[in-house]
């Protein structure tokens, strides 16, 4: 009994003899590499602007991708019984595989059959289409390699990316080809360490929706490359009358895919985090892929189990005619949008194809008082409280980018503020000219005073 009285100080004792490594003498915490390399370009640009409204008018917000801000819409009633039995019958209070409960894989699996043919094996359940995205990218990429972006692009790509140490090359979207990818660029842009082509269809913040002959085009050169494609499709049946989608995943039988969506906009719950990853294997290429995600998924223990449960039902029975009703309210919103500021001097609006979203052109040229996009959207706030996000959030100067789910009254209320305010500061060539003339006249006259206060 004694010994074992003592066992602590003999212990103690032997730690004392043992030489000690650390030299440290202060506190010095450091952060990962992974932490310093990751970061948010929307939020560094947005933080460094100076958003001051005018007081006098109530604040419209074009900036913010969720359509449920304003509340004007609202999830279907079927989607929100679902969650209420889940929450009820209790059950999904626990843990779920780390790649999602079968029943919620078999019913994602029956809901993405446009996409070819898909079984429950193939999905893989996230916490959102950004964590889809986020596995993806982690599962392909690593230091050294480099993966292609559109531009303009969603920055979340970058963000993911940058992290591991993977370079984001950016392939042009040309606003002449209503942003079809400028397919040259694209395919001069690949070598041996590219990883991925991220694919944005429909797209954020064009709005874009690619034909078939374009989606065949870069999946072809994916093909010829051999380089895998992750398809961001968030925004897949977001299209307008006259568009049609096409999964990226049904155009060819050699390219391996990485489709991710998710309820996040179409189901108008992005705060409930459900996405999704279907993998399209071509030939056991993705074989150590899928290994891979199956490692990555068990870093957060799976995703939200309520939501989960609920999946069936709200994919199930959320009825075609509330899809139909949301995707007219959003065309009806960007023909509005469209059609008012097509009239505005000095912007040029590009009507989108489908999504939610709307990017417009600002004629620098007549806006001589503001020297960037940053500067033109700085002022838009400050005098008529309108706020749009500059187009370098997403890597393109001279647009910004507004939003389509905000009620039609505030567009009609932001698209009249913006007609004021182009015709405050819209300059003519004439007046450019006069203008240029005046200060070349005051630094002449600047000079003249130096030169003879000199003498």
């Amino acid at each position: 009994m004694k010994d074992l009285v003592d066992l602590p100080a003999t212990l103690h004792q032997l730690n004392n003899q043992r030489p000690i490594k650390s030299k440290r003498n202060r506190w010095n915490v450091a952060i990962s590499e992974f932490a310093r390399l990751t970061h948010n370009p929307i939020r560094a640009i947005v933080e460094g602007l100076n958003i001051q409204p005018n007081p006098s008018k109530p604040l419209i917000a074009l900036s913010i991708g969720d359509p449920t801000t304003f509340g004007n819409l609202k999830p279907s009633q079927e989607t929100v019984d679902a969650v209420r039995q889940a929450l009820e019958d209790g059950s999904g209070n626990g843990y779920a595989p780390a790649n999602g409960h079968l029943e919620a894989r078999e019913a994602v699996a029956r809901y993405v059959q446009h996409q070819g043919p898909v079984t429950a094996a193939d999905v893989i359940l996230c916490s959102g289409c950004s964590s889809a995205l986020d596995l993806c990218i982690s599962v392909l990429g690593g230091p050294g390699r480099n993966m292609l972006v559109p531009k303009p692009g969603f920055s979340i790509y970058r963000t993911l990316a940058e992290g591991f140490g993977i370079e984001c090359r950016t392939y042009d979207l040309l606003p002449e080809r209503n942003w079809e990818a400028d397919l040259v660029q694209l395919e001069q842009l690949i070598d041996e360490q590219t990883c991925a082509m991220v694919v944005t269809n429909p797209g954020n913040p064009c709005g874009s929706v690619f034909p078939r002959a374009h989606l065949e085009a870069i999946v072809d050169i994916a093909e010829r490359h051999f380089v895998p494609i992750i398809a961001d499709e968030i925004y897949e049946h977001f299209v307008f009358p006259g568009q049609e989608f096409h999964a990226v995943s049904t155009l060819s039988q050699r390219v391996p895919v990485l489709s991710c969506g998710g309820l996040t906009k179409r189901f108008l719950v992005p705060g409930w985090r459900m996405g999704w990853i279907i993998v399209h294997d071509r030939d056991g290429v993705f074989g150590e892929v899928r290994r891979g995600l199956a490692n990555l998924s068990v870093r957060i223990l799976g995703s939200n189990t309520l939501v989960q449960r609920a999946l069936p039902a709200i994919l199930d029975n959320t009825p075609n005619d509330f899809f139909d009703d949301l995707v007219a309210t959003l065309h009806r919103h960007a023909e509005l949008a469209y059609k008012g500021i097509k009239q505005i001097r000095g912007l040029n609006p590009i009507m989108p194809g489908g999504a939610m979203y709307m990017m417009v052109g600002i004629d620098v040229e007549h806006f001589p008082e503001f020297e960037t996009d940053l500067r033109f959207v700085e002022a838009l706030v400050a005098e008529q409280s309108v706020f749009c996000l500059p187009g370098q959030c997403f890597e393109y100067p001279n647009y910004f980018r507004l939003v389509l789910t905000v009620p039609e009254e505030m567009i009609v209320e932001a698209v009249k503020r913006l007609e004021e305010f182009c015709e405050q500061h819209y300059k003519l060539d004439n007046d450019l000219l006069l203008q240029q003339q005046n200060g070349l006249l005051n630094q002449m006259t600047q000079l003249l005073e130096i030169k003879l206060y000199v003498q």
